[in-house]
């Protein structure tokens, strides 16, 4: 049997973390469906921007849009929401098939946007809308600026992929935004039932804690141990009273995703992060490189322990070696947010500057 097909069956949902337009036009995507049993996809400014300046894909788009007035940010979004929009389209039978728990593909709000709670949920709504498609989540950072905008928008009705989470401190504050807007709907008489994930990147600890010249027998185990100890709190938070409660109403958990799941050192095992969170009732979203790379050659071994194993004893090494792990997700997340400001902009400027090149 395919290792993704193994992981799948684990009860864990295999996403690809990319999206072109030449993916969708030659029938890659949906291979990917049909053969490796994926069924979802996330997306970021920086995956479009490649696309975009790198191929002539999307040269007839960006020319006729231009030509309409639309510069900038109007473009991307424009040209985000074409593509999403024929992905969701091929995802829409996994997500009828699951009662609309999977299936999802994902646009991200304007990071410049991050500190106007109002700005984001207005945004929110208004690509959602343009969308028209059930099976979309919007991104909005799981920064603490980022939770109310969470809150409102799932009040609002609008399924949410909270990303830029790196710790169990932060997911567990992006969980509880979700739920007060879960709340809230079942107060009102709304339909409890919008679907959530929380995104939580993984291997930039390992990638940090390299940079600061950590040990040898520590490399590459930091991102995993933070992972054991954010899977124990997510499985005692599906158990609690408060989702109980939820369900009761019909409503459904917001559901964990592993990110940044790419290995970053060359000399690790290129399925190092898709093998260590093998886990039921999650979301694994991946580079393409490494879809591939585990479809090959990947091994599905015992799915992470409920209790989080050996991710304490682990991270108390990393402690003794003087790792202040609250103050490193702290920085990650600062540090991240930053990145997706600097990511839309070179997005930005990069359409700007492909539309002036097209239209002389």
């Amino acid at each position: 049997m395919n290792p993704t097909q193994k992981l799948h069956d684990l009860g864990q949902s295999l996403w690809l973390d990319n999206i072109t337009r030449g993916i969708l036009d030659d029938g890659t995507l949906k291979g990917y469906i049909d053969d490796l049993s994926v069924t979802g996809l996330t997306s970021n400014p920086t995956i479009f921007d490649k696309a975009i300046t790198e191929g002539e894909d999307y040269n007839e788009q960006v020319t006729e849009l231009r030509e309409k007035g639309l510069e900038g940010e109007d473009i991307f979004f424009e040209v985000a929401i074409t593509d999403l929009s024929r992905a969701a389209d091929l995802f829409k039978r996994i997500h009828d098939q699951t009662d609309g728990v999977d299936g999802y593909v994902s646009l991200e709000v304007s990071p410049e946007l991050a500190n106007d709670t109002e700005a984001t949920v207005k945004q929110a709504a208004e690509l959602h809308a343009k969308a028209d498609r059930e099976n979309l989540y919007i991104k909005i950072p799981g920064t603490p600026e980022g939770l109310p905008a969470i809150e409102e928008t799932i009040f609002a009705g609008i399924p949410v992929n909270v990303t830029l989470l790196f710790d169990s401190a932060q997911h567990l504050a992006c969980a509880d935004a979700y739920m007060k807007g879960i709340e809230r709907r079942v107060e009102a008489g709304l339909d409890p039932k919008i679907e959530s994930v929380a995104s939580l990147f993984m291997s930039r600890w390992d990638v940090a804690v390299a940079k600061d010249g950590i040990a040898d027998e520590l490399k590459n185990r930091l991102g995993i141990a933070i992972g054991k100890r954010a899977y124990a709190n997510y499985v005692d938070s599906k158990n609690s009273d408060r989702v109980k409660a939820i369900e009761d109403e019909g409503g459904h958990h917001q559901r964990l995703l592993w990110a940044s799941t790419g290995t970053k050192d060359p000399d690790a095992s290129d399925t190092l992060y898709i093998e260590a969170f093998a886990s039921p009732d999650t979301v694994n979203t991946m580079p393409e490189k490494t879809l591939l790379a585990f479809a090959d050659h990947g091994e599905v071994g015992d799915p992470l322990p409920e209790d989080g194993g050996d991710g304490e004893a682990v991270l108390k090494e990393f402690e003794d070696a003087g790792v202040d792990i609250d103050a490193l997700a702290h920085r990650l997340q600062v540090e991240g947010a930053d990145a997706f400001v600097k990511s839309w902009q070179d997005v930005i400027g990069s359409i700007g500057a492909e539309a002036e090149k097209l239209a002389s």
